[in-house]
C-alpha cells in the first residue's frame, strides 16, 4: 500500500520538483502550503508529469488547527518539511519574520506530530549552517557556525529535532543539508518562479539572457577562489529531489536515527563559471558588472558527499550544462 507523504511547502521550487519524485517513486503526497511564494497552477503541472494530482491543503505550518486536520484526514506516515522563507539577503533585513516562519513554524509543524504520533521527518536543512568554511570540501562535522540569520534558523532547527530525538523514542529523522539547488524539471513544467527579483544566481542569470533585465551584479571578484568570484556547489534540482525520496526511503527502515547528510555534488564552481555555461547554453550575451561583496557572503563551498553514498546510496548526477540547460528551458517556456 502506498504511504502517504505530507510535503509543507510542496508548491515552492524544491518541493514541487520533490512532490514529482516521490509520486513517481510510489508514495502518495499531500502538499501543504500557504502559497506565500508560489502558485496553485505549480499543482496542476505536477499532475501533468506525473499522472496524479497531489492532494493540497492551503495552509500555514503556523495553523495548528489546520495541521491537526490534515493529520486527521490523511493517514500521514512522513514529513517532509520544505515550508519556509529561504532568503538569505532578506533575512538579515527582516530577522524576525525568518525566526517566525522557520522555527516557530517548525516547532508548531512538529507538535502536531508528535500529537498525531507521527515521528517520520525529514528537514531541509542547508549548507548555510557551516558558516564561512575552515575546510573544503566541508563534511558533515565541519563545526557550525552562521553569518545571517536564514542560516541560524537552519541551525535552530536541527538542534530542535536533536533535542526530540534524544527525548523520545523511535523517531527517524533526517537533516538533509543542501548546496545550491538549480535547474528545473525536463519537462519545463516545473522550475524556479521567484516572485519579484530574484535572490539565486540561476533564475537571475535566466532573466538576464532573456533580456528581461540588462545586467547580473556579481557580488565581488575579490575572493580568494580561481577567478576572484564565489564558488559554489550547485545541485541540480531533481537530483536533490531523489535524494529527499532516498533519505525517506532510508528512514522507514530504521527503527529510530537522526541522520545529517550533505546533498551536493561536490563540485564548486564559480559564478563566471555558471555565467559562460549559461552563454554557451543559451547563445545569449549575459550583462554583468562586478559590485561589492554582499553582507554574510563567503568565498567558497562544497560538499563532501561521501556519506550520502554510504547511507542512502545517492549521489548526484547531472553537471553544470544540463542544470543550465534545464534552467534556460523553463525560462523559454515561463516568458510569454
Amino acid at each position: 500500500m502506498a504511504l502517504n507523504v505530507l510535503v509543507t511547502g510542496g508548491a515552492g521550487f524544491i518541493g514541487s520538483h520533490t512532490t514529482v519524485a516521490l509520486q513517481q517513486a510510489g508514495y502518495q503526497v499531500v502538499v501543504l502550503d500557504n502559497l506565500c511564494n508560489s502558485s496553485l497552477a505549480v499543482l496542476q503541472r505536477i499532475e501533468q508529469i506525473t499522472g496524479i494530482a497531489p492532494g493540497f491543503v492551503q495552509a500555514d505550518i503556523r495553523d495548528q488547527h489546520a495541521l491537526e486536520a490534515v493529520f486527521q484526514a490523511h493517514k500521514i506516515s512522513a514529513v517532509i518539511h520544505f515550508a519556509g522563507l529561504k532568503a538569505v539577503g532578506e533575512s538579515t533585513q527582516k530577522p524576525l519574520d525568518y525566526y517566525d516562519n522557520n522555527v516557530n513554524g517548525s516547532v508548531q509543524l512538529l507538535l502536531a506530530m508528535q500529537q498525531a504520533k507521527i515521528k517520520t521527518f525529514i528537514f531541509s536543512s542547508s549548507a548555510t549552517v557551516y558558516g564561512d568554511p575552515q575546510e573544503l570540501p566541508i563534511t558533515e562535522q565541519h563545526p557550525r557556525s552562521v553569518t545571517n540569520p536564514y542560516g541560524h534558523t537552519k541551525l535552530v532547527v536541527e538542534d530542535i529535532l536533536e533535542s526530540i530525538y534524544k527525548a523520545e523514542t523511535g523517531w527517524r529523522i533526517a537533516r538533509l543539508r543542501y548546496f545550491n539547488p538549480v535547474g528545473a524539471h525536463p519537462s519545463a513544467l516545473i522550475g524556479e518562479s521567484p516572485q519579484g527579483v530574484p535572490n539565486n544566481l540561476m533564475p537571475y542569470v535566466a532573466q538576464v539572457a532573456m533580456g528581461q533585465r540588462s545586467t547580473l551584479q556579481i557580488f565581488g571578484n575579490d575572493y580568494d577562489t580561481p577567478d576572484g568570484t564565489g564558488v559554489r556547489d550547485y545541485i541540480h534540482v531533481m537530483d536533490l529531489a531523489q535524494g529527499h525520496v532516498a533519505a525517506l526511503h532510508y528512514c522507514q527502515q530504521q527503527e529510530q536515527d537522526l541522520l545529517t547528510v550533505n546533498l551536493g555534488t561536490g563540485q564548486g564552481y564559480s559564478v563566471l563559471d555558471m555565467v559562460r555555461t549559461f552563454e554557451e547554453v543559451s547563445q545569449a550575451k549575459v550583462d554583468y558588472e562586478i559590485v561589492a561583496r554582499r553582507a554574510g557572503d563567503i568565498a567558497a563551498c562544497w560538499a563532501d558527499t561521501t556519506l550520502a553514498k554510504q547511507k542512502l546510496g545517492w549521489q548526484a548526477s547531472k553537471n553544470i550544462k544540463t542544470m543550465c540547460e534545464d534552467a534556460w528551458r523553463w525560462q523559454l517556456a515561463m516568458t510569454p
